[in-house]
């Protein structure tokens, strides 16, 4: 697997666009999931998710393997796009997500499913440290491995494991506590 993607990214490299393009499709969803998680709107989401690929595209001839998958590299930059993204928006007004997510053009049942499972999740981590988010965003919404993880964040191996740890436990916590909510809040 990863000697077909060293294939892939070295035709690309070379300006084979059928390369890059299967690259696009084999990463598009993953790196969009994670995007929207951290961004909390698909608007948003899909253009930074866009922005990503066209940053990788203009670096991909700089692009070196050491030993880590492609998608460690295309996180980092959507990772990066994020920050920037943030920085932008830091003073303009923001929607509220619940706002957002209202208006897509969505099945108003899957709508409304996505909006609890979403919303829930979203509320959860903005109890959790910055780079708890991350790993969860990165590990469970990306799928990724411990190591890209680790990679994309800059972190050793052990410092993902446990950031991931904390932040489980947390929300575990969490939501257990809302699960056993009687109208009070259990802190």
């Amino acid at each position: 697997m990863q000697q077909e993607e060293e294939l892939l990214v070295r035709r690309a490299q070379q300006d084979e666009p059928e390369a890059f393009a299967q690259l696009f499709e084999t990463y598009f969803d993953s790196l969009y999931r994670y995007i929207v998680l951290r961004v909390g709107n698909r608007a948003d989401a899909e253009d930074l998710t866009q922005q990503t690929f066209l940053k990788a595209l203009e670096s991909i001839k700089s692009y070196r393997c050491r030993g880590l998958p492609f998608s460690s590299w295309l996180f980092r930059i959507a990772h990066n796009q994020t920050v920037d993204h943030y920085r932008k928006r830091s003073k303009e007004q923001n929607i509220p997500l619940e706002e957002t997510r209202a208006l897509a053009n969505d099945d108003p049942a899957s709508l409304a499913e996505q909006r609890i499972t979403m919303a829930q999740l979203a509320e959860a981590c903005q109890q959790l440290t910055e780079a708890q988010r991350e790993v969860i965003y990165l590990r469970f919404s990306s799928e990724l491995s411990v190591a890209e993880t680790a990679s994309i964040m800059g972190k050793r191996e052990g410092a993902v494991k446990v950031l991931q740890h904390d932040a489980v436990k947390k929300l575990r916590k969490i939501f257990e506590a809302r699960s056993g909510d009687t109208g009070v809040q259990k802190v």
